[in-house]
Formats: C-alpha cells, structure tokens, sequence
C-alpha cells in the first residue's frame, strides 16, 4: 500500500471522477491514480473489448506537438529523424507511424507514435517517459521546431469490433478512415485529433479532447450499449495476446529494434544503402544488427500447461540442467485463448518458432514453446 502522502502526490487524469463514479479500483500507474479493473473485472472487460467495444483512458500519457519554425513540415520530420530510425519524411499528412527513440548505444530511450497534421507533427509518447522524451526534443530540435507540450488535453482509446459504429454516430468521417490515419475531427462537435489506431490488436481509435469536454465525451460513448469502461488490467491482457511491446519491459534503453523484432518499423530510406541512411542515435550498432544479425531476439512463448508464467522468469534450453538462456519480459493468461501467453528474450540461434524452452517457476522448470505472433489475429481496416 502507498502511504498517505505517496497516494496524494499522484496526479489524476480529466477522467478521475469518471472512474471513481464508475466503481473503478484505482491504482498507482506512471505516476497517476489509474483504473486498473471495474466491478465487471478484467476477464469481462477483455472479452468485450474483443467482441464489442472498450473504453480506455490514456490521458496519463505525453501529447505533444512539433511545429516547425521555417513554417515547412519537411523540415520538422528531418528534424525528428535525427532522433528515430523511422523515415518521417514519407509520413503524408493525414497519417501516422509507429518510431522510436533511440540512444547512442542502439538501445530504446521510448516508442512513439507520429502523426502529420499538415503544419505540424503530432507526438504521443509512454507516460513514464515524457518528461524525458520533451526535455530530449527540446535538447536536440529546438533550433528547428518550437516543442508544445499538450498538457490540457486528454486522450481515450475507443476499441472493438463495434468502436467504428459507434464513432459514426458523433463523427461522420470516422468510416472513411484506415489503420494509421490521423488528423483533427470533430467528435459529438467537439474539436479532436483522432486516429485509427490502439494497442489492442483490435480496430479502433485513439482521441485526442480538450481536458474539459474528456468526461462529457466519455459519458457520451459509455451511453452506447456495446461500450463498456476497461482498466489497466485488460489493457495489458488484450496488447499481450496482440504482441504488442510495453516500454520498460519488452524494449528498453538497452534492447535495439532488431532485437526487439522491430525490423519492420524501420524503412529501408534509413537501412544501409537508403536514401537517407542512418544520421539517428545508436545508428552503427542497429544498422549492424540488421547486417549481420543481433545476438538475441523477443519472441513468442505459449506455455504447455495452464500456470501463466510471469515476466523475470528465466527460460532454459533443458528440462533439469544448464544455465539460463534468457527471460520473460511480458506474460500471463490470454483470455481470448483460454491459455497462458509471454513474451521474452533468446538467443537469435535458439529462436525458431517451434522451438521447445523451459521456464523456471516456483522452482520448477515448465515446457513452453516458441510461437508466432500476434496470438490473436489483430482486426485493423486497412
């Protein structure tokens, strides 16, 4: 338990008094009090995400806005690619892409999304990183951008096979969108940045509102039969069986993109022989990695039994002997499958899909197996 005064020194998002009103269980997260589950509980609120739609609030993490001051936004994306490995340049207005952050060893100081928003670049980063990633901008582009910090935003993810119905009903355009667009939009008349995009695996959106209209929006979309409220907890579940890294745990300072399995986040326009080739932070070390390989390599682990098997435990190649071969970064039941999923760590030679490991649980050693990922079919409109 937090003490009195660490619980009173945590922030709340535009959405506290909604999750509060709504029975939410609210727990420390990123340095906010967050919802981890509501009366419904996290199986519930998984599966109904996957059949219907879910409400999740992301208001904790950093929105940010890159404007550049030549007024030309070609210019604000090659400012940006002096920090990621991503080829901004092609992202057209309209549009979004998934980069990184990356350090001067290779490793993944945050990922991020990026959006073009015709005079501007739009930025979301992981909550526990953002005061870092805007001091990181500031300290690197501010001769070329002028750095916004949107702090008077918030920001909801509506997800399911039923968000695009629902959406439709208070933004008209919501239908004509694809995976990865983005731009400004009115929803329920409200002025919003709105994205065909999530970490669920599922179709969905990301919404950008003001700080003082998030709850009568979220009242708004709640009001809908098919959209339930989901909490911290069914947000993990669902972007496991997605596949889908969580920063600080999957990727960090220390893991380059190839290593994580990020390869095809990076455009060939920044690969050796691209027509804007490396120029980003740790730009020899995961340039050689796509070249020659990386050592080790995040895969997909599907578990023999039915005992989940919980981020740090460490895999073997044996079922009694030898040293550790590496370790679970991310694991836990998968309700859409009935069965445990992880993720973790191996050596590239020992990565094969197929690939009999053990995992050392409460001092025993369980059979898992190297799997494909996502282990849901993800549902994006392309």
């Amino acid at each position: 338990m937090l003490a009195r005064d660490d619980q009173e020194s945590l922030k709340n998002t535009p959405l506290h008094g909604l999750h509060v009103s709504l029975g939410g269980k609210m727990v420390p997260f990123a340095g906010y009090d967050m919802p981890v589950q509501y009366p419904a509980g996290v199986l519930k609120e998984h599966l109904h995400t996957r059949s219907q739609a879910g409400l999740f609030d992301v208001s904790h993490m950093g929105q940010l806005a890159l404007r550049p001051k030549s007024g030309r936004i070609e210019d604000a994306a090659r400012a940006l690619e002096r920090l990621v490995p991503q080829d901004i340049v092609a992202v057209a207005r309209g549009r979004q892409r998934y980069a990184q952050f990356t350090n001067s060893v290779g490793g993944i100081l945050d990922d991020l999304m990026v959006a073009n928003f015709g005079d501007h670049l739009f930025l979301v980063v992981n909550a526990a990183c953002k005061a870092e990633d805007e001091a990181h901008l500031r300290a690197n582009l501010a001769d070329d951008c002028v750095i916004d910090s949107l702090v008077d935003r918030a920001l909801i993810a509506l997800q399911g096979p039923k968000a695009e119905s629902v959406l439709t009903k208070l933004c008209a355009e919501a239908p004509g969108m694809k995976f990865m667009d983005a731009g400004p939009h009115k929803v329920a008349g409200i002025d919003c940045f709105v994205s065909r995009s999530g970490y669920t695996g599922e179709d969905g959106f990301e919404i950008s509102v003001p700080a003082a209209d998030a709850e009568r929006l979220a009242k708004t979309l709640l009001d809908n039969p098919e959209v339930m409220p989901i909490g911290l907890g069914a947000r993990d579940s669902l972007r496991l069986e997605a596949g889908l890294c969580l920063y600080g745990h999957d990727i960090d300072t220390a893991t380059t993109p190839v290593e994580a399995a990020l390869e095809w986040s990076v455009q060939k326009s920044r690969r050796r022989g691209g027509a804007r080739a490396g120029g980003f932070p740790g730009a020899e070390k995961i340039l050689a990695h796509f070249d020659n390989g990386a050592s080790r390599r995040r895969v997909g682990l599907r578990p023999d039994g039915r005992a989940p098997v919980r981020e740090g435990a460490l895999l073997f190649a044996d079922a009694t002997a030898g040293e550790p071969i590496g370790k679970v970064t991310s694991g836990g039941f998968g309700p859409s499958l009935n069965a445990p999923v992880a993720m973790g760590y191996v050596p590239t030679s020992q990565s094969a899909l197929d690939t009999k490991l053990f995992a050392e649980v409460r001092g025993q050693r369980l059979p898992l197996t190297i799997a494909a990922m996502p282990f849901v079919k993800n549902t994006y409109k392309r």
